[in-house]
């Protein structure tokens, strides 16, 4: 798709947050939109510089650098920069420059000011970066309290002697692409010399560049030893504003950290996993690299990131991993004959993984699309993703939804009979299928061949009572684990005794509830946590019942997600069967009041009532 102003509305609404904007405030961006092209290796703005706007990448990648210019994160197709400093006064903190040749759309400061306040999804999903928030980074990642910094730090670090021009220094600097060197004595640590110093302290002050490093150096820089805590380095160079930490073993500097060696250990690493997805073309490498994510997992659990952010992050690396898959397919097998768009479905269309994943995906051709001249094509490389997923450990689909079955590998007029069928003849696998469809999301292709297609099933399923009546009886079928007297209803037998199954009877029966809320308004939101909040919205959920709901949601997700981070650590395969006797009693309490939320909704939608009111 060509980056121009006539293409942005069918780009932004693909990604999100923008795919949740209302009509109305869709409009309000779109009035406000230009594009901007750059050539690799243009600073987009660099730091301490002016930000007029929300940027938003079309094409191409962005590196964004800290101030001494260390790589610390990179921005891809879809995602936006510079909200970070729109919230600061409009000043950058950071530095953008170009990776390739880019493309971009503009979003003016003032418009993206204004949706953040409008639109509530807007401003949580870009309230992370409010600068209320910001200031409680130093303490954002427990995780890093048991990593020491041996573990952390780049070793073996590039050392000049006292004496030395800062000219020579410069050249080691550029010669290693490496922004600082420390300065010693007789082996011992006396001085830090960063590309800062050389720009502030001589070129700045137009300084003889033969003068020596002892004049223009830090001297005595703040060291720890290597045994020293992640998290105390971070919070020592967060409070100092230090960008460079030496190491230091018995005054002989054995180390370096930067604040690079801390993001990448912090939520940022799952961007640096999906550059490194991108760049590889070796299944087994790139199952190498998903083979991280229960670590991640872990990290992000302890950092006490909420559920559904971890559920977002989680999902964006199986994102990359089918697209980058279905690149390597196009270059094995060739262009495909006909338009394709390759969805999601389950717990990826709703961007809701967690550390247990199958894989659930299908095809939508276009209608060009010939079975006997071009079925073969699209089939291999069904075959080919599916695979790929498989052996990095997202394994294949116990009731064949994949693209790789004939049935979910159709045309566009294929997919519209189907949708049409099953609202209109809503027998009970036309209700398993429906409900599993419902949460497609577009992951790679031409996007315009879902145009429409979720927007005129959601306009039939909100106006047929029929459907919708077998649709909520359907979402019944999972009930929260609740006996006698609010006590757990424990699983009785077999490998799981003495459990509560948290998925299917705690996550999965407010994921049905969800859906139903979505199809009464006819909601196009496929997340779980989004359609409660664009049903209280809406009217078809109660403002307290989806307030409830919510917390409910969130309190079992987290348990979840504990309990998955807890056997990962632990070297055990990662599960959703919870013992409630490893909770506290006020744990369960709380468990148990959220399941008993799940079961009155239930209770009022199967009597027809006003759910929540």
């Amino acid at each position: 798709m060509d980056v121009t102003l006539a293409n942005a509305p069918d780009f932004v609404r693909n990604y999100h947050p923008f795919d949740s904007l209302s009509e109305e405030a869709m409009a309000q961006l779109l009035d406000g939109v230009g594009v901007e092209t750059y050539a690799d290796g243009t600073i987009i703005f660099g730091f301490g510089q002016d930000v007029d706007a929300l940027r938003i990448v079309a094409r191409g990648e962005v590196d964004l650098l800290s101030p001494d210019g260390d790589v610390i994160s990179q921005v891809h197709g879809g995602d936006s920069f510079g909200s970070r400093a729109l919230f600061n006064d409009g000043v950058a903190n950071q530095s953008a420059r170009a990776r390739g040749d880019v493309s971009v759309y503009t979003v003016a400061a003032a418009t993206f000011m204004e949706l953040v306040e409008a639109s509530a999804p807007f401003k949580a999903f870009f309230g992370r970066f409010l600068p209320k928030q910001a200031e409680q980074a130093p303490n954002a990642d427990a995780s890093l309290v048991g990593i020491a910094l041996r573990d952390l730090m780049t070793p073996n670090p590039i050392t000049v002697p006292l004496g030395t021009p800062v000219q020579d220094a410069a050249s080691i600097m550029a010669d290693k692409h490496i922004s600082c060197v420390l300065v010693v004595d007789d082996g011992k640590l006396v001085g830090l010399l960063t590309t800062g110093d050389i720009t502030g302290r001589v070129v700045a002050q137009a300084r003889d560049p033969r003068i020596l490093v002892d004049e223009v150096m830090t001297a005595n820089p703040m060291a720890f030893a290597p045994d020293a805590s992640g998290f105390d380095a971070m919070l020592a160079m967060s409070s100092k504003g230090i960008g460079h930490l030496p190491i230091a073993e018995d005054g002989n500097p054995v180390g370096i950290i930067t604040r690079t060696n801390l993001v990448r250990r912090q939520q940022v690493s799952a961007v640096y996993m999906i550059g490194d997805i991108r760049r590889l073309s070796d299944t087994a490498k790139l199952a190498d690299v998903i083979e991280q994510a229960p670590a991640l997992l872990v990290q992000l659990v302890g950092s006490g990131v909420p559920p559904h952010e971890i559920g977002r992050v989680m999902t964006s690396l199986t994102d990359a991993l089918t697209t980058r898959l279905l690149e390597m397919a196009e270059e094995t097998f060739g262009p495909a004959p006909v338009p394709y768009l390759w969805l999601a479905c389950g717990s990826q269309g709703r961007r809701e993984q967690t550390g247990v994943s199958d894989q659930d995906n299908c095809l939508i051709l276009h209608d060009d699309f010939e079975p006997s001249s071009h079925d073969g094509y699209f089939k291999d490389m069904a075959q080919f993703v599916s695979d790929g997923l498989d052996e990095a450990g997202y394994f294949y689909c116990p009731g064949d939804m994949m693209a790789t079955n004939d049935r979910w590998r159709q045309p566009v007029s294929v997919w519209r009979g189907y949708f049409e069928n099953w609202v209109r003849k809503p027998d009970p696998m036309a209700q398993m299928l429906a409900s599993v469809m419902f949460d497609l999301r577009a992951i790679h292709g031409q996007m315009s061949l879902f145009d429409g297609l979720q927007e005129t099933t959601l306009d039939l399923a909100s106006k047929n009572s029929i459907f919708r009546a077998h649709m909520a009886a359907n979402s019944l079928k999972h009930t929260p684990p609740l006996g006698l007297f609010r006590g757990f209803a424990l699983i009785k037998s077999g490998e799981h005794k003495d459990t509560v199954d948290l998925k299917h009877n705690g996550v999965v029966p407010i994921v049905d509830l969800a859906r139903m809320y979505a199809l009464e308004g006819a909601i196009g939101a496929v997340n779980t946590r989004e359609r409660l909040e664009a049903a209280r919205e809406a009217g078809t959920l109660s403002k307290s019942g989806a307030s409830d709901l919510i917390d409910a949601y969130d309190l079992i997700s987290t348990m979840r997600l504990r309990h998955q981070a807890r056997q990962i650590r632990d070297g055990e395969k990662p599960d959703n069967f919870l013992a409630p006797s490893r909770l506290s009693s006020f744990e369960r309490n709380h468990l148990k009041d959220a399941f008993g939320v799940i079961k009155g909704l239930q209770s009022a939608l199967g009597h027809g009532r006003s759910a929540g009111g």
